[in-house]
């Protein structure tokens, strides 16, 4: 697949293809499309389509990656099975959708260490811990997902994993089971989690992803 993206972009690290194909071998998983969330310009989304074979929905706040995911979308053949979303997670997320698989890449640098890179901003600060757009992706997630659908959330390294599935493993009722977290060097992870049963989360888990 290649890749056409701009300066106003996360430029795409070749390592997240590792999240897409972990993603695709995953049994067990209802059918249904794929949603992407902090899609950027689309390769994490658009391997994982291909693999799988599904539809996908690719949701990101910055109007310039949405541009690009078009471009990438329609020049990998998939024009016809990929929606690009613009806006804000929540609101570009539809009330009542449901999707098999939810993939995300959300920003998880924290705040105080943004200048420390050279990527757009909007595309890395987390907010003070690095997990504040990760929570609402799990939020999110707890909503959207079918039952027994999966979530693959990446983050930045094992220690940003923990402290999200500490949430729900601390819970009599979780409505995202923890499953299992695999990680590439300190700083980067990918965290899987599955949607149980449960309707909706637990009130003490949405104010615990809430206000972290």
């Amino acid at each position: 697949m290649t890749l056409t993206f701009d300066e106003s972009c996360l430029i795409p690290r070749p390592w997240t293809l590792e999240q897409s194909t972990w993603v695709a071998a995953v049994g067990d998983v209802p059918t249904g499309p794929i949603l992407e969330l902090c899609a950027g310009v689309g390769q994490i989304g658009l391997v994982a389509a291909v693999l799988t074979g599904r539809r996908l929905v690719q949701v990101d706040s910055n109007p310039g990656a949405c541009r690009w995911a078009r471009v990438n979308a329609d020049r990998a053949g998939l024009g016809d099975r990929v929606e690009i979303r613009q806006g804000d997670l929540e609101q570009a997320v539809r009330s009542g959708e449901q999707f098999a698989i939810i993939v995300a890449d959300p920003p998880y640098v924290p705040t105080h260490e943004v200048g420390s890179f050279d990527d757009p901003v909007v595309a890395i600060d987390g907010g003070a811990d690095g997990l504040d757009t990760a929570r609402r992706c799990m939020e999110l997630a707890g909503e959207h997902l079918a039952p027994g659908g999966l979530l693959s959330i990446q983050l930045r390294g094992r220690v940003q994993a923990d402290s999200l599935r500490e949430v729900y493993l601390g819970s009599s009722r979780p409505v995202l089971e923890p499953e299992e977290v695999r990680d590439w060097g300190t700083d980067r992870a990918v965290a899987h989690f599955r949607r149980s049963l449960s309707v909706r989360a637990p009130d003490g888990v949405r104010r615990a992803l809430r206000d972290g």
